[in-house]
This record gives C-alpha cells, structure tokens and sequence, in this order.
C-alpha cells in the first residue's frame, strides 16, 4: 500500500509539472523557428498562475453543466495520466488502464467541455462544440487501432503490460506495422491536440477556431482547470505515441537509478517528439475546416493497415 500511495504520488506530481513545461517548450520552439522572440518556456505557469487569483464571470443562462464541465475535463485528464506508463512501465492504476479506459475518460472530458460551450447559448461555443465532436468521432477510432496494434503483439489491452512487451521487443519499431501505427497516432496527436493543420490555438479567428470556441465564456479558475487539463491531455498523448512505440529507458525496477534513468530518457523522448511537433506546425499551413476530416481519414487507413499488416508479417 505504502508503495503505491509514494508512486500514486510521484506520477501525479510529474503529471501536474511536466505538462504545462511541454506546453512552454513547444511554444518556444515554435517562436525560435519562426525567428520570434516568442513566450518564455514557463509561461504557461505563470498564465495559470494568474488565472487561478482571477475571478469569474458566469453567464446568466448557465447552468450546472457550465460550472462541471472544468471540474471534469482536469480530472479525467489527471486520472487518464494515471494510467500510462511514463517513467515506470508499471502504471499506478494499471489494473484500470486499459485502451478502451483512456479513449472512454478523454472522450468523456470532450463530451462535457461540448456540452459546457452549448450550455451558455452562444453561437461560438455551439460551432465549437460541433467541430469537436466531428473531429473526435474520427480521431478516436484511428487512436485505437494504433494502440490495438502494439496491443496484439502483448496479448493484452493493459498499457502496461503493453509497454513491458514492447520493452522486450524493442527491435520492432522499424516493424511497417509499427510505422504505420505511429503515423497514424501522431496525426491523432495534432488533431487532438487542435495543432497546425488542423487548427491554430495561437488565434482566436471565429471562423477556424475549434478548441478556443468552446472556452471563450469561461474565466478565472474554471479557464485554468481546462488549460491545465489541456496540457495534461497533450502530455498523454505524447506518452503514448513515446512509450508505446519507442520504450527506450522506461524503467522496470522500482530502484533510484533505475527510476532516474526512466525519468531521463522520458524527458529526452518528449522533448524530441516537441520538436517533431513544432516542425510539422512550421512547414505546413493551416487546412480548411472541410479539409480535416480528410487528413483523419488518412489517419484511420494507416491504422487500419497497420493492424491488418501484423497478420501479415
């Protein structure tokens, strides 16, 4: 019991901390590439910083949706991040982390974050709310039949027992299927994420907004709770696509060196997959709104040739 309260800890803890620093690093990133001068990397904790002492503006036509909402976006994010392996490939609440769990609770977040934009009446938070739930309906089967890929060769839908398989048979990440599956989940990443293609959270332009549409009558803590979950969404994401698919350093003893090898190797990974990010974001345009189903499609095809190609060879 003891150790699973201290593990239950530490991983909340790095969950907490690390995502709005990966937020930061991106932003920074992206301003050096741009020859800008740009945000510091701790912005964004100091952003959340200022908007926790904010205080709020409530609409009249709310009701309790609008006030939930927050309160569960954050907290599905924090219990989903919970579930994955990031420095140990032994997760805290592994008996409960299975793919179907994570795809459930974030969908779960969206689905009342949907609902907390229609709650006010406004038109912006409905076109969001709508463009959301578009996106999401096609995000989430490419999402799964990537995971289910790396999860075939575990014989188990359990993340951590998938990445101590994938410990194990490290070699196959130059597998077409792996390939296949990892493209497919970093094109899941930028959508889910609401990055350049898909869309520009650096802007607030009604006509291509998605993410911000929904959030724009919200303030103070309630907009901080869902930055911050936000980001710890984005962390999720990036750990999956790294330790699922490349599980170098991740730890498999519950020892000092061997956690602080993990928690090295995890952060090298993430910074690495930023930049790839902040790449992809710089060389590409943003994509018309009816473009994007488009490009998720694509991601679905590579997931499901993904899957198929592990019978295959």
């Amino acid at each position: 019991m003891t150790s699973f309260l201290l593990s239950t800890t530490l991983q909340l803890i790095l969950i907490l901390s690390i995502a709005p620093l990966i937020s930061g690093i991106i932003k920074t990133l992206k301003a050096r590439l741009q020859t800008r001068r740009g945000p510091g990397v701790l912005q964004p904790y100091h952003d959340l910083n200022k908007l926790l002492r904010k205080g709020m503006v409530i609409p009249g036509s709310a009701s309790w949706i609008f006030s939930a909402a927050p309160i569960i976006v954050f907290s599905t994010a924090v219990l989903v991040g919970l579930m994955i392996p990031m420095v140990s490939a032994d997760a805290p609440l592994s008996l409960f982390g299975g793919v179907l769990a994570v795809v459930y609770l974030l969908g779960l977040g969206r689905f009342f974050l949907a609902l907390g934009g229609l709650d006010t009446g406004t038109s912006f938070g409905g076109l969001g709310s709508s463009r959301e739930m578009t996106i999401s309906a096609l995000a989430e089967p490419a999402m799964m039949l990537a995971i289910f890929t790396v999860a075939l060769s575990a014989n188990s839908t359990n993340l951590s027992e998938v990445a101590r398989s994938a410990i194990g048979q490290s070699w196959r990440f130059l597998a077409p299927s792996q390939i296949l599956a990892f493209a497919a989940l970093f094109i899941v990443l930028i959508a889910e994420t609401g990055r350049v293609p898909v869309d520009n959270p650096a802007t607030h332009l009604e006509l291509t907004m998605i993410h911000e549409a929904m959030i724009l009558e919200y303030s103070g803590p309630y907009l901080a709770l869902i930055e911050w979950g936000a980001s710890i969404k984005q962390l999720i994401l990036m750990t999956l696509l790294i330790n699922t698919f490349y599980p170098f350093g991740l730890s498999t003893a519950m020892t000092p060196v061997s956690i602080a090898i993990g928690l090295g190797s995890y952060l090298l990974k993430l910074v690495l997959l930023s930049v790839l990010i902040v790449l992809v974001e710089t060389s590409n345009a943003k994509m018309r709104l009816f473009r994007v189903p488009e490009l998720l499609a694509v991601a679905f095809i590579l997931g499901a040739l993904a899957l198929i190609s592990t019978f295959l060879f």
